[in-house]
């Protein structure tokens, strides 16, 4: 459909001391190689103010603006602090542009969650995780690391 507008919502992580993390920086390349091969129209860096400045919106902003990207096509979320308030956040500013569809943009053994929180907020999306990170039996120990914080997920959001 034409109408249809397709964002990447890049969930946050750490902004180190000396810059940004690789896993942000990982992040945040694909969101734009995303954008530039004309999957996306929009980009939504999202997470706050960790333990180092800038936030880790602002952070990925930045490095978008390095990557080609226009500003016009980035609108970060600067306040969140988890997975649940990148996408509880972005909400707003997903419908601010129109966005129809949504590409959550993170690390393979968290997507599942990220999905699911997604869609308990009442917003359906895809996923996409970068090349790139962690080896295979990491990525199955971190999977594994995942199964509480979902646990966890699961009753905050039964709440909402």
């Amino acid at each position: 459909m034409a109408d249809d507008v397709t964002a990447a919502l890049i969930l946050g992580a750490a902004v180190w001391e000396s810059g940004p993390s690789p896993t942000l920086r990982r992040r945040t390349a694909h969101a734009a190689a995303l954008y530039h091969a004309g999957r996306v129209a929009h980009l939504v860096p999202s997470g706050g103010l960790g333990r180092h400045a800038p936030s880790e919106g602002e952070a990925m902003r930045d490095l978008l603006l390095e990557a080609g990207v226009p500003d016009t096509a980035i609108h970060p979320e600067t306040t969140s602090r988890d997975t649940l308030e990148n996408i509880r956040n972005a909400l707003p500013i997903l419908g601010r542009i129109g966005a129809s569809r949504v590409i959550i943009v993170t690390d393979a053994p968290h997507l599942p969650r990220a999905l699911m929180v997604a869609r308990r907020l009442g917003r359906k999306a895809g996923g996409r995780a970068p090349r790139g990170g962690a080896r295979i039996g990491t990525q199955t120990r971190m999977a594994l690391r995942e199964i509480p914080a979902c646990a966890a997920y699961l009753w905050r959001l039964r709440r909402l």
